[in-house]
């Protein structure tokens, strides 16, 4: 053959096959208006085959999700990874798309509206990709990613995919408790298994070491790294660094127990390489006599796992009281024992001695059982909910009580015939001085009753008298007073002094001063009373005290206990007021005000949002000690279904508190922004109020700010908790940079320790 000829077919046989790997590197590209349909049974597949993604039927349920579809994987071990919407659920004959517009939409057909999308109409979106790592990706004419599914995890991680602490884990809904569960990175970086949010049963990860984001590896290792990129902790398969081993992804299941996951080609199987939850909490709870789930200590760790507990049954942790209890209830003492509510996790704490919390829990209806803290605390944890909790040692200096319905009174004993016979053969011959007696003893009898009747209304007369004298100074009454408007009148000396917006000042029947809150008169009277009377029954030292309220027919008002030296606005807008107010104070208010709206979302009977925090809202006492008044107002005065009743909503509003507190000045858009600056160019010393007399301390004003710019953060879902904003501003909990908080980021601050920063003079 000429030699011509043999480079002109060396020359089409290169281009053959160029145009072969160029059509197999494209089959995995996903162009603009693509779709898949449930009936047509088609999916989108990465290139090298490993992950598909279509419609999965699990159950009576239709979703869109990414599934490994590798060949060497049965059908039937095919693990789904990625949910679109995660929950989101449709009916047959819908259809998954990406739009002309670069949007990624599935669409129900049953409810003819879009139930998931990717928001990306806007990004310039030209394709989309199913990578083999298993990860979705968006691409825009630049050839950048703008949104991936690694993004939005549901409950699986893959290897090489980030889990930073916007990120959350939650089991898929195969029944109605799973839900409860999640994995979830706090603000200091710490992992945690949760049920529901405040029942915490594993968590790893340094504190002293903030952690940045969690990866699983390709080679079976979890880790958690900190913002340098060092590994922090981590948890090994027992597997790991096998080369056989060629997928493996870490679920969070329905039993809330977080499991890594290897395919085992031999036995054609998934096998569970490592969990969380292990060894130290196998055997998870000895059920008490009573019912309550107590687990035990082993070693340092205290198995503290949620309901259901992993492996036991939900009815062992029920405890066997009901209200409707006929024969009445016991009290059962469990030494050395620390329960706590955990469906769902509510409790109030009062600080008490031990036989009157004891008593308080046994004389209300809806108390389940109490711990009291024996460790110089006194605290009295009252738990209304029927699932309980807890765990014993003999360390513990806890004291718990359990209640249970009481035994029925066992049955009158059967009267035999050879009894009654005797009777009646002794009753034939009458003895009349017999007769006499039984009637002077019926007499005296029937005088001794009258007498003890007649004694025992009196007492009970004085008792009641005593109870109503004691309404306004017992702490724990867990009612409120209803007041005629006659009654408002008087104690207000018909409205003569105001002391705040449809605010006036009032005195009791024993001198005691009170603040009335004028409401609408619109108010429907059964809702109003309802709302009220939960109001009512919540007491914290640092909540403003709600003593009553009247209900006339065109009439209603609050009866709020009276606080001395007014609202914390005034108080920084008055020269005088705001010169004693010190540093040292200001920080305390504000870490008063913090544990206030804590107990207010996670200890009271059911969540209770504030819905309007400021500084007007916001009062001190004759000592500056604060109090939170008008808590949970918005539910009584308006509409449920017209109120915003969120945490998150209330976080916002205490951090505009904290920069007020701080600068002294009233907050706006551009005070925010300009302290925001100071904090990112290291300039803290120019934001506190000049009117302080003493020191500012540098560490506790970066550490204030940090967590103040937290809770102003636009996107809820990354605010902290109000507990974790206590635990900060107690200096028990450290505190990343936060964000720029409007919007777009802008700035951000340098990383940098609190004991770096300039000392503020």
């Amino acid at each position: 053959m000429p030699k011509g000829n043999i480079i002109l077919s060396t020359c089409l046989m290169l281009s053959m096959s160029l145009r072969l790997l160029i059509c197999w590197a494209d089959s995995s590209v996903i162009h603009l208006d693509s779709k898949l349909s449930m009936g047509e049974n088609s999916s989108w597949v990465s290139s090298t085959g490993n992950f598909a993604i279509g419609f999965i039927r699990r159950g009576n349920q239709n979703s869109v999700g990414i599934r490994f579809s590798s060949v060497s994987i049965p059908e039937s071990s095919q693990e789904v990874v990625w949910i679109a919407g995660c929950d989101s659920q449709v009916s047959d004959d819908s259809h998954f798309e990406l739009t002309e517009n670069g949007e990624l939409v599935l669409y129900d057909s049953g409810s003819g509206k879009i139930v998931w999308a990717s928001n990306t109409r806007n990004a310039s979106v030209t394709s989309a990709m199913l990578r083999d790592d298993g990860n979705l990706v968006l691409i825009n004419k630049k050839e950048d990613v703008v949104w991936q599914s690694f993004d939005t995890p549901c409950d699986t991680l893959l290897p090489g995919q980030n889990f930073s602490v916007s990120m959350t884990l939650r089991p898929h809904k195969s029944d109605g408790l799973s839900s409860y569960y999640s994995l979830y990175m706090n603000m200091s970086g710490e992992l945690q298994l949760r049920w529901e949010t405040s029942v915490i049963y594993w968590s790893k990860g340094e504190v002293l070491h903030p952690s940045y984001r969690a990866m699983l590896g390709s080679n079976g290792i979890f880790e958690v790294f900190d913002q340098t990129s060092r590994s922090v902790w981590s948890a090994h398969g027992a597997d790991h660094s096998d080369s056989d081993i060629k997928y493996r992804f870490l679920r969070l299941d329905s039993d809330g127990n977080l499991r890594l996951y290897s395919w085992v080609d031999a036995s054609k199987s998934w096998r569970t390489a490592w969990q969380a939850v292990g060894n130290q909490c196998e055997v998870f709870a000895t059920c008490l006599l009573q019912g309550i789930c107590v687990y035990n200590v082993s070693g340092s760790h205290i198995c503290r796992c949620p309901f259901p507990s992993i492996g036991q049954s939900p009815s062992k942790c029920l405890i066997p009281y009901q209200q409707s209890c006929r024969s009445g209830s016991s009290m059962i003492l469990q030494e050395n024992t620390l329960l706590y509510g955990i469906y769902p996790p509510n409790e109030t704490i009062i600080r008490t001695n031990l036989n009157k919390c004891r008593s308080l829990c046994q004389e209300d209806p809806g108390c389940t059982a109490v711990s009291f803290m024996n460790d110089g605390t006194a605290e009295c944890r009252i738990k209304r909910t029927q699932y309980i909790g807890g765990w014993s040692d003999a360390s513990l200096n806890t004291v718990s009580y359990v209640k249970t319905c009481s035994d029925p009174l066992a049955a009158l004993p059967p009267i035999s015939s050879s009894t009654v016979l005797q009777n009646t053969k002794e009753s034939e011959s009458i003895c009349i001085p017999c007769i006499i007696g039984a009637a002077a003893g019926t007499f005296v009898l029937f005088f001794c009753i009258q007498l003890g009747i007649g004694l025992f209304i009196w007492k009970r007369r004085k008792y009641l008298k005593k109870q109503a004298a004691q309404t306004y100074a017992v702490p724990y009454y867990k009612g409120c007073v209803s007041f005629s408007y006659s009654e408002i009148r008087d104690m207000t000396e018909n409205f003569k002094q105001q002391i705040g917006p449809k605010m006036h000042r009032g005195l009791l029947h024993d001198d005691r001063p009170v603040a009335v809150k004028t409401l609408d008169a619109s108010i429907e009277e059964r809702a109003f009373r309802s709302r009220v009377s939960k109001l009512g029954s919540i007491y914290h030292k640092n909540l403003v005290k709600l003593d009553g309220y009247c209900c006339d027919t065109d009439q209603r008002f609050l009866v709020y206990e009276f606080v001395k030296n007014g609202c914390l606005r005034k108080c920084l807008e008055d020269p005088k007021t705001s010169k004693k107010l010190t540093w040292e104070k200001r920080m305390h208010i504000c870490a008063t005000v913090a544990r206030a709206i804590s107990y207010l979302h996670t200890e009271c009977r059911e969540f209770v949002c504030h819905g309007n925090l400021k500084c007007e809202n916001v009062v001190l006492d004759h000592n500056s000690e604060a109090k939170v008044s008008e808590f949970g107002l918005k539910s009584v005065i308006g509409d449920r279904s017209d109120v915003d009743e969120t945490a998150e909503s209330d976080v916002f509003d205490f951090g505009k508190i904290v920069i007020e507190a701080i600068s002294g000045r009233t907050y706006d858009h551009e005070l925010c922004e300009w302290a925001y600056e100071k904090l990112v160019s290291s300039e803290t010393e120019n934001i506190p109020d000049v009117r302080m007399d003493d020191e500012v301390k540098s560490d506790e004003l970066e550490r204030a700010l940090r967590i103040a710019f937290w809770c102003l953060q636009e996107d809820a879902r990354i605010r902290p908790s109000m507990g974790e904003v206590v635990q900060v501003l107690e200096g028990t909990l450290t505190v990343d940079s936060p964000p720029y908080p409007f919007g777009k980021c802008q700035q951000t601050l340098p990383e940098e320790s609190p004991e770096s920063s300039p000392e503020v003079k």
